[in-house]
């Protein structure tokens, strides 16, 4: 899941920036309204955090031009202003959660997995083959035992596993996990596969995952 946060407050960024990918979560920070209107727009995000009060634009217009534009994303706002109005104006102008500063990370990560949640309860188990990833715990599962996923290995299985029989883009991998404005080379991708592909061999897996040329990645079951 990749996340924008938007807070001007540059060391509680990279405190909360850290909170996410301790848990597994792709994050970009961006200091100002304007930047985090641009990375929404432009950007692959499953989910947004904005502060109220930053430069250039504040939070609830950032809100409300996503909104305005039919943008539905996910938004939590994180702010210091905790007035009963306020939470009502964050709340009415389309956002999903209020959590006021200082906060609990607990709660943070709760909320995010809230608003994130769509009508239907999310499996926290994706299973193929003799294989099951497990969203909370990050392991990955076969009969012959259990390994945990680091980050970014993480991310890669579950976008290969929820849908299994779909090729997977270079291109999408990059986006979703890395940013569409990183420096990373996409080669990246290969030496995560190629990491992923170790530990399904260590788990006597029946699950492979299959190159297409010139296409991307997919999971394939051996009879």
């Amino acid at each position: 899941m990749r996340i924008l946060l938007a807070e001007d407050e540059i060391a509680l960024a990279r405190a909360v920036v850290k909170i996410f990918e301790k848990n597994n979560y792709s994050i970009d920070a961006v200091h100002n309204g304007e930047d985090a209107l641009d990375y929404l727009e432009a950007g692959n995000y499953d989910a947004a955090i904005l502060d109220i009060m930053m430069p250039k634009m504040d939070g609830i217009t950032v809100l409300r031009r996503l909104r305005t534009g039919g943008n539905t994303m996910p938004v939590l706002m994180l702010t210091a202003k905790s007035e009963i109005d306020d939470k009502v104006l964050g709340l009415d102008s389309g956002a999903n959660y209020y959590l006021t500063k200082p906060f609990d990370s607990k709660e943070l990560l709760a909320a995010v997995r809230a608003i994130t949640r769509s009508t239907t309860e999310v499996d926290t188990k994706l299973s193929i083959g003799n294989i099951t990833l497990d969203r909370t715990t990050f392991e990955l599962e076969s009969p012959s035992g259990s390994v945990r996923l680091a980050n970014k290995e993480f991310q890669m299985m579950e976008m290969l596993m929820s849908s299994p029989k779909a090729v997977v883009s270079i291109d999408s991998f990059m986006d979703h996990i890395w940013g569409y404005d990183t420096d990373t080379e996409s080669n990246v991708v290969w030496v995560y596969i190629s990491y992923l592909r170790k530990k399904l061999t260590a788990l006597n897996a029946n699950v492979k995952i299959k190159a297409s040329r010139n296409a991307g990645y997919s999971l394939a079951v051996e009879e």
